[in-house]
């Protein structure tokens, strides 16, 4: 069964997340993006845990889906092109770990899954020994990295952990910041149980390709959504039985993990380097030679994803490994829309419209990656260019720096 999966992603008790990150809103974006297996992030929450408890019922080995009466709720708005579709959970949550390393402070964030409730019991027991569960849905804990992972790999069969956003500057393991120069450096002698790394939305796998030393490693993305509407925006794209341990084996041996729907890299906050209280933004060559100080008010720049990948990688760009899974960059349907009527991506004239398309040809990730342009023109010519352009790389960029999103635009005819 070929679905996508999003799987970091967090609820209404995360901090600076949306109040309406909760499961019938989480589920109805779901079905409307086209994705099939959610995470249900935050599982640490004492409060989310008691609705995850009584919302969720066992579906397929390992996941969870909706009671039947929630579940009706959720699809009840929803055109009949995707009311029905399939959605499922793992249980899943991003932790962060603050910690000294090496001389230096350590801010990594992981995620972690799990595959049920008693799992779950177990991990959020030991952190509680550390932390105040109940402060935030992604809790941070006085934990290294390595320590995190052998409490997660002691919760029993399945469990496992994956390295959030990796190139992130702040909390990502090869970020600028806090990060470490590899892997193994980071979790020691523990480091053959991480088989899989999160590209986050400032890269994509041909960036991380460039350094040999992750070859051994599953590229998965997922969105980090902190509210409904964002869920989907990436994703991984799987062909294995729907069933939470098919999922797993596919991410450690790359059998059945068929790809990866990314932001352009450009687009995420983080992808060059700059001083956004300055409005200063540069490429790494620029950043290397004003010895990383900002050429406006001489603070330190923040450095971005491409210099880490730059200062790491071993290889020239182009370069594919050997059984390297694909991928596609995308712009989320509402920014294609907002481009083509002039108008924001919130707007209400694009959901207007996002509703018609979605109702008429089905998912959203369906409208973006999979129907030939034929069918895309019938309903609306100029979004048929519009698709067919991005989907050849043909797009403008502008790319983020220090927290600013980057501005991908469409090119025109």
């Amino acid at each position: 069964m070929r679905f996508h999966a999003d799987l970091h992603m967090h609820s209404r008790y995360a901090y600076a997340c949306s109040r309406h990150s909760d499961l019938v809103n989480l589920t109805r974006s779901a079905r409307r993006k086209g994705v099939t297996l959610m995470g249900t992030g935050d599982f640490t929450h004492p409060a989310w845990l008691e609705q995850l408890r009584a919302s969720l019922e066992p579906a397929e080995p390992g996941l969870f889906k909706l009671r039947d009466e929630i579940d009706r709720e959720a699809s009840a708005p929803l055109p009949a092109s995707v009311a029905g579709a399939p959605v499922r959970y793992l249980l899943s949550v991003e932790v962060s770990a603050v910690y000294r390393q090496g001389g230096r402070s350590r801010k990594i964030h992981h995620l972690v899954h799990l595959a049920g409730f008693d799992q779950v019991e177990r991990f959020n027991r030991e952190l509680a020994k550390v932390a105040d569960l109940s402060v935030d849905g992604r809790p941070t804990v006085g934990l290294s990295s390595r320590d995190l992972l052998e409490i997660t790999l002691a919760c029993g069969p399945g469990a496992c952990l994956v390295p959030a956003h990796a190139w992130t500057p702040w909390f990502g393991i090869l970020g600028s910041k806090s990060g470490f120069d590899s892997v193994e450096e980071c979790f020691g002698d523990l480091s053959e149980h991480i088989f899989a790394l999160e590209t986050g939305l400032s890269s994509d796998p041909a960036m991380n390709w460039r350094v040999s030393g992750l070859d051994r490693y599953r590229l998965v993305s997922y969105s980090d959504a902190h509210s409904p509407p964002i869920v989907g925006r990436e994703s991984t794209l799987f062909d294995t039985d729907l069933d939470y341990f098919a999922v797993l084996e596919a991410m450690r041996t790359g059998k059945g993990l068929e790809g990866t729907v990314e932001f352009f890299p450009e687009h995420g906050k983080y992808h060059v380097d700059g001083h956004r209280a300055c409005g200063v933004r540069l490429e790494p060559e620029e950043t290397r030679r004003l010895g990383g100080r900002c050429p406006a008010c001489g603070k330190k720049l923040t450095v971005g994803v491409l210099s880490r990948v730059e200062d790491l990688a071993d290889r020239p760009a182009g370069r594919r490994p050997r059984g390297a899974a694909g991928f596609v960059n995308l712009v989320p349907l509402a920014e294609v829309l907002g481009g083509i009527l002039g108008v924001g991506a919130k707007s209400k004239k694009v959901a207007t419209e996002a509703d018609r398309l979605v109702a008429a040809l089905g998912a959203e990730l369906t409208i973006l990656r999979d129907l030939p342009g034929q069918a895309l023109a019938a309903q609306s010519p100029d979004l048929a260019e519009a698709v067919v352009r991005m989907r050849r790389g043909q797009v403008t960029r502008e790319p983020g720096f220090d927290g600013e999103f980057g501005v991908i635009k469409i090119a025109r005819g």
